[in-house]
């Protein structure tokens, strides 16, 4: 059994080995050519084993414009050259590979040989070279025969294609196996120039289509062909002349002042599509919409000669099956690099860059002359505008119109988030006609200001009005620090030129004038109080009633004409009276309580306010601090509330001033009387009250305060608001602002000024662009947030202690 066993063993052994012999391949006797393809149908047999699918999982790279085309590729080297091999795919909704067949839906992001040949998933082999092409025809013929023997062997059906002759011509060779005998050869070509006119018409095309079918020597014309096709026409608005582009934008390189020279020129004369656009006044800015493109397809057409292509040739658009219009936009949209583009984002970026360079210097003026500068690279690149340059912004910021803006104009919702001026104002007006003043370096940037604050000074010295500020109202402490000085001078500037109005009007007058006219006024009471007396005697010697009568009515006549003199005589006196506050009596006189017409609370900007916290702070908690910094402001009030009631005592003004501080109490019944209360009134009289503890206090300021203020009306005290002096500091200020300090504010006001001009824009009711605004304001307030805290206990010390300049 083992003898004959064994001889079994061996025979099978022999098979085995002979089988294993057979499959077994020496590549040491390929050639490199064979090794080659066998590096293709490796390649080929690992995405056809993977599918679409998992390619896209392992990383396929998606066509740009396209959602459903997707390629891998492989890099191939042979001997003498490396190629690289791109296999093109299309994925279904469902995520799975589409069938090989010709293209349904004709659309622009199909590639250029899905739409020559209808194929959807392909192969594509290149040289790794510059060109990109194969110029030799022995080469691509041998690559693409090459190719056709690995699919084969891999049993795929994919079309395989070369890029052949000029790049310029995007010419191609391909080859598909069909399963069968027969083999598709695919050849495309491109005629850039010089196309002849019969290869314009759709029926010489239809000719040359045809003459590629050759089946033997008889002329092809004998035979019948049914070609099935789909057409696509493309209709295309003008566009501006490139040349046109280019001298628009090297006008525009220059300054804004400088283009508004030629305004009236032929070349201005030309309409671009922004000007009516609220940034049209800063710069133009290139047209994101180039035009647009009408594509019409007619799909599933089947023709047999030549004449029927050409009725369809001249077929209207209006038959076609389907339309499609987009619109062509520029080239350089969304690209913030391209050199030639003048506009708000890249001249903020040249104002950043001017306050990194503003920390070297202590004044402005030091960077307006190149030799005194610290910084070398301001001499090798100092651009400053010529002096007609100069005049023209001068002349917009202050002498275009003195009608008072309007500050909410354009303002977004989230405006006040950042801590800038309004965009009419003027301030921010010379923040954006610096961006576009030379090239907005720091250099330029210090001559503009300089100009401006002269001109400012000037407008101080001749009482003259700032334009885009208004001169009245309460300091906004929302807004950045130089907005509030300028809108402070504008009100001081209005306080001297209407004190100056009254002075000329009091010229020439006569002096005595006011003397005589209080004589006159008191003579006149004094006649009225004589009269009266005289009535009263003459009434009682013609009187012819009893003795307790005459007594009675005596009496009542006499306090009559008391309280008659006494009225008389009161409002001789006041001055400065709003009128009565309610039933309010005076508590001596029994007068009418009369609010005065006070003197407004002193105006402050921020750094003013917050020097008085810091006072208030250093003085601790005490009880006279508040009430001594307050001093001016409280005798002002007081000596109005004396001029408007003569009578009055320093508890009634508590009562008036601060109720808080008088303590009302109820009065006994059993000291009810006759006298307590006057007929007809609803009041009672007296009041039964008494001082608060805190202004019952000995040493009171408030009491102190009330026995030194004078009787004067509000229009003659001492103003609160010193005109003059708080004038000369807000110059001295802008004179002497540390640059840093000044480019910080520039910096927010011009993002400010810039996001206000552009929410100006009509688009509608945009969600999209609503949402784009309010997250660019959110972006520039979160930027900006460090520059918008102003740094106050600095800017007080160099308020009071500022050297002067030399």
């Amino acid at each position: 059994m083992a003898s004959t066993s064994r001889p079994n063993h061996i025979e099978e052994d022999d098979d085995d080995m002979e089988e294993e012999v057979q499959h077994f391949d020496d590549f040491t006797l390929a050639s490199s050519w064979e090794r080659f393809i066998s590096d293709i149908e490796a390649t080929c047999r690992q995405w056809l084993a993977d599918g679409p699918k998992n390619l896209v999982e392992k990383g396929a790279v998606a066509i740009e414009d396209s959602k459903s085309l997707f390629k891998v590729k492989y890099d191939l080297k042979n001997v003498t050259k490396s190629y690289c091999m791109e296999f093109y795919f299309q994925i279904d909704d469902n995520g799975t590979g589409s069938q090989q067949e010709g293209i349904g839906n004709w659309n622009s992001s199909s590639h250029d040989l899905q739409l020559c040949f209808g194929v959807k998933d392909f192969l594509l082999i290149a040289p790794q070279s510059a060109s990109g092409v194969l110029l030799d025809t022995p080469e691509s013929s041998k690559l693409l025969s090459s190719v056709a023997i690995a699919l084969s062997n891999c049993a795929s059906l994919w079309p395989a294609f070369v890029p052949v002759h000029d790049p310029s011509r995007n010419a191609y060779i391909g080859i598909q196996n069909m399963g069968t005998v027969f083999t598709r050869r695919f050849e495309a070509d491109r005629i850039g120039s010089q196309v002849p006119v019969k290869l314009m018409h759709l029926e010489g095309l239809y000719e040359l289509f045809v003459s590629k079918f050759v089946y033997s020597g008889v002329d092809f014309s004998m035979h019948t062909f049914k070609v099935h096709f789909m057409m696509r026409l493309t209709y295309e608005t003008f566009t501006s002349d490139e040349d046109d582009e280019n001298s628009d934008m090297d006008e525009f390189m220059g300054d804004k002042a400088d283009t508004a020279e030629h305004h009236g020129s032929e070349s201005r004369n030309k309409v671009h599509w922004d000007d009516d656009c609220p940034w049209s006044e800063w710069y133009s800015a290139e047209d994101p919409l180039r035009g647009f493109e009408l594509v019409v397809t007619w799909a599933d057409r089947t023709v047999e000669n030549t004449l029927e292509m050409a009725e369809l040739e001249n077929a209207s658009p209006h038959e076609a099956e389907k339309w499609i219009l987009h619109p062509v936009l520029s080239p350089y949209l969304g690209e913030p690099s391209h050199g030639k583009r003048i506009d708000f984002s890249s001249q903020l970026l040249c104002l950043v860059e001017a306050l990194d360079t503003s920390f070297t210097a202590q004044f402005m003026e030091d960077f307006v002359s190149v030799e005194n500068s610290s910084t070398e690279s301001l001499k090798t690149s100092v651009v400053i505008p010529p002096p007609t340059v100069l005049d023209r912004v001068i002349k917009d910021l202050f002498h275009e119109g003195s009608k008072l803006p309007n500050f909410t104009k354009g303002e977004h919702m989230l405006s006040r988030a950042l801590k800038a001026a309004p965009l009419e104002s003027l301030f921010t007006q010379f923040c954006l006609h610096s961006l576009w003043f030379g090239n907005c370096n720091i250099r330029a940037t210090a001559f503009l200001w300089v100009e401006f604050v002269r001109e400012v000074r000037w407008c101080w010295e001749e009482s003259q009005p700032l334009p885009k500020i208004p001169i009245d109202g309460s300091i906004d402490l929302s807004t950045c620090l130089i907005h509030q000085k300028l809108h402070l001078l504008a009100i001081c500037i209005e306080k001297n030129r209407e004190m100056n109005e009254e002075f000329l009007d009091c010229v020439g007058s006569d002096d005595s004038s006011d003397a005589s006219v209080s004589v006159e006024e008191n003579h006149k009471v004094d006649k009225r109080i004589n009269r009266s007396s005289k009535a009263d005697l003459q009434r009682k010697r013609d009187s012819s009633v009893t003795e307790d009568t005459s007594n009675q009515l005596k009496f009542e006549r006499n306090a009559e004409s008391k309280k008659s003199v006494n009225q008389i005589r009161t409002d001789a006196f006041r001055r400065g009276s709003a009128g009565p506050v309610g039933t309010m009596m005076l508590l001596k006189s029994h007068q009418p309580l009369h609010a005065p017409f006070t003197q407004d609370p002193p105006l402050m900007t921020e750094d003013m306010h917050e020097e008085r916290l810091q006072a208030v702070e250093a003085f601790g908690d005490s009880l006279n601090v508040p009430g001594q910094l307050e001093k001016d402001i409280l005798l002002s009030d007081m000596s109005a509330f004396k001029a408007a009631n003569p009578d009055a005592v320093f508890e009634d003004f508590i009562r008036w001033h601060s109720p808080g501080d008088w303590e009302t109490t109820e009065p006994e019944a059993a000291e009810a009387s006759v006298g307590s209360s006057t007929e007809g009134s609803k009041d009672k009289w007296p009041p039964h009250g008494r001082l608060s503890k805190r202004m019952s206090d000995q040493g009171n300021l408030w009491r102190k305060s009330w026995k030194d203020a004078p009787a004067l009306q509000a229009d003659d005290q001492k103003p609160l608001l010193d005109p003059n002096r708080e004038g000369e500091k807000i110059l001295h200020y802008l004179e002497t602002v540390r640059p840093h300090q000044l480019l910080e504010q520039m910096v927010c006001t011009a993002f400010r000024g810039a996001a206000d001009t552009l929410n100006q824009t009509n688009f509608g009711d945009m969600r999209q662009m609503t949402s784009k605004l309010e997250q660019l304001y959110l972006i520039i307030k979160s930027t900006l947030g460090v520059l918008q805290h102003i740094r106050m206990q600095a800017t007080m010390f160099q308020t009071e202690n500022r050297p002067l300049k030399t």
